[in-house]
């Protein structure tokens, strides 16, 4: 049986409907915090157990029979995100789970600008010391950021954000599927994969000129200082801790992180990658 975590949120969920096409449903089953938010789930045949990763004998139970687990790492940052990476992982092993598959990111170093990608290589530490088969998915940076990042652009016109770099910005149904590919070929890949990125590098004057061609308006780049940003974003009501995060980011861009291009995912998918323009279409039609 193959269980997926978070199974309730953008990339668990996408992963679970295209493991369904590959799999039968009794073959699949979720760990989430809510089973309630997963009844579509199992009415369709898939097990459902509640796993919370502050309550480590749920995830045990959860895991139990499962020959793999994908475990979708955790939306937090620092201690409390590898404390919860632990917690799932250390209920793998009690569970005699054959094989981890975890959500990484491209970039993951202990050296990162970016908080997020220094919590993944512990993570990876800690899957390389549990004695588990595992493999890590390092996925490009989520497209679904640079949209935030583009919420009063798309009002004003106006991108105005600190100096940045170029990103591999990646569509989370990409990913989803590369997941859903790896979890039913066993083989594949042993620790960390190549980087899963999107068919481009964007810096944010780039993202401009597409955010023009789909649209047909206007669009200018105009860069901030770090310090007007970080200010501007606790003006809106940004706690501190979130602040600094998505300011690092690019601290992290600019550190030249996230600029990697690799095959790995189109090949993993068996089609082309989805472009920056078409993921910014699909976003502000919605």
């Amino acid at each position: 049986m193959i269980i997926v975590t978070g199974a309730t949120g953008k990339l668990g969920r996408r992963t679970v409907e295209h493991l369904l096409e590959r799999a039968p449903a009794k073959h699949i089953g979720v760990s989430v915090r809510d089973p309630r938010k997963a009844q579509d789930l199992a009415d369709r045949g898939i097990r459902v157990r509640q796993g919370d990763f502050d309550d480590p004998a749920s995830l045990a139970h959860a895991f139990e029979g499962a020959e793999q687990v994908l475990l979708v790492s955790l939306d937090r940052a620092g201690e409390e995100c590898v404390t919860g990476h632990r917690a799932a992982i250390d209920a793998a092993v009690k569970a005699g789970v054959g094989r981890i598959v975890y959500t990484s990111q491209m970039g993951a170093a202990h050296d990162s600008l970016f908080q997020p990608c220094r919590d993944h290589a512990r993570t990876e530490d800690l899957l390389r010391a549990s004695g588990l088969p595992w493999t890590s998915l390092r996925n490009g940076f989520y497209a679904a950021s640079a949209l935030h990042f583009l919420d009063s652009a798309r009002r004003t016109g106006d991108i105005a954000l600190p100096a940045d770099g170029p990103v591999a910005w990646t569509g989370h149904d990409d990913l989803a599927l590369a997941a859903a590919a790896v979890l039913t070929d066993q083989g594949r890949f042993e620790g960390p994969t190549p980087p899963l990125t999107g068919p481009a590098a964007l810096d944010f004057d780039a993202v401009a000129e597409i955010a023009a061609q789909a649209t047909g308006r206007p669009f200018t780049r105009t860069v901030v200082s770090d310090h007007a940003f970080r200010e501007q974003a606790l003006e809106h009501g940004a706690p501190t801790p979130v602040a600094d995060l998505m300011l690092s980011v690019f601290a992290a861009a600019r550190n030249g992180e996230f600029t990697a291009v690799d095959p790995t995912l189109a090949e993993l998918t068996g089609r082309q990658t989805t472009t920056f323009q078409s993921l910014l279409e699909d976003g502000w039609a919605a």
